[in-house]
């Protein structure tokens, strides 16, 4: 079955990510833990840096960041944890939940350069897979991931640890685990252990159903509530985390409950073909629509408006 590029959050996993080098051996104390040192800035000052152990090796970046860009999907990570953002990427930017926070922040990407060095970042945060990234090293202290190296609590907690609030982030995935967890014993509680569970998504005139890692709540459900996806998802998803699927074969896919991030700007004629109402889902009551642009990511702001999403929704609270 033909597959189409999704948005950034599907293209960033499938992409190699660039070799960075090993820490030196004079680097070698650089571990898990952040080593703070004083830096002296162009004006003679002192400023208070950390050393960051990135994936491409030890990074010296801000101890307190107070202008920082952020060129991916982590925008919601570094708001929770109460750090000023100037510049955000345009998914970040249009994401309902985060418009409030962001109404005085820029929107950049990574080909405007001349916005960015514009706003005098003292921190840049993106995608192993980021473009001129070379040059952006020379605008502000860059750091990026792996999309998908870690898991989604693992990222918050990196994320922290480059913004000098670990013990923040660490409280936040701690909080949110027993959340998560008390929430799905009591979802299980009402629909079954055995009950079954689509991720589904249009886009461009296709439809996508995920496993349990590719955001969209996919993390939320699956991993910390522990619900199940039908096998035939399971089978399908396996290589690639996500697969397309036609209209017509959409009812074997489908679970006994089924959460559709729905796209509203695009294609959505198969929810009124026979097929699709003929689903026991959908004729059971049992589809939870969610706005697309507030369910992509995975990040700490988002996983906390998933969650009430599915309690809401689920269990009527």
């Amino acid at each position: 079955m033909k597959k189409i590029i999704l948005p950034l959050l599907l293209i960033c996993i499938l992409l190699i990510s660039a070799c960075g080098n090993q820490a030196q051996t004079q680097n070698s104390a650089a571990t898990n833990s952040n080593t703070k040192t004083n830096a002296v800035t162009n004006d003679g000052s002192s400023k208070d840096t950390i050393t960051y152990p990135s994936e491409n090796g030890p990074i010296e970046v801000p101890a307190h960041p107070e202008r920082v860009i952020v060129l991916s999907s982590y925008v919601g990570d570094v708001l929770s944890l109460g750090v000023h953002l100037v510049g955000v990427d345009s998914w970040s930017k249009m994401n309902p939940n985060f418009q409030d926070q962001l109404k005085d922040v820029e929107e950049v990407s990574d080909e405007n350069l001349e916005k960015i060095i514009e706003l005098n970042p003292d921190l840049i945060i993106g995608l192993s897979n980021t473009k001129n990234l070379d040059k952006l090293k020379s605008i502000a202290p860059t750091v990026t991931f792996t999309y998908g190296k870690v898991d989604y609590l693992t990222q918050h907690l990196e994320i922290g640890k480059v913004l000098n609030k670990e013990k923040e982030a660490q409280a936040w995935i701690d909080d949110f685990k027993q959340r998560a967890e008390k929430a799905g014993e009591e979802i299980r509680a009402k629909i079954g252990e055995n009950a079954t569970v689509s991720v589904f998504e249009n886009f461009d005139k296709q439809i996508y159903v995920f496993g349990d890692h590719w955001a969209r709540g996919t993390e939320i459900l699956y991993q910390a509530m522990k619900l199940k996806m039908p096998e035939k998802v399971e089978e399908s998803v396996l290589k690639d985390g996500y697969y397309a699927l036609s209209p017509e074969v959409l009812p074997e896919y489908a679970g006994d409950y089924i959460i559709l991030s729905k796209n509203s700007e695009t294609d959505n004629s198969f929810m009124n073909t026979d097929t699709y109402n003929n689903i026991p889902a959908v004729k059971n009551g049992h589809v939870f629509e969610a706005n697309a642009q507030s369910f992509y990511f995975n990040d700490a702001l988002t996983l906390d408006y998933q969650l009430d999403f599915f309690i809401k929704h689920f269990l009527g609270k």
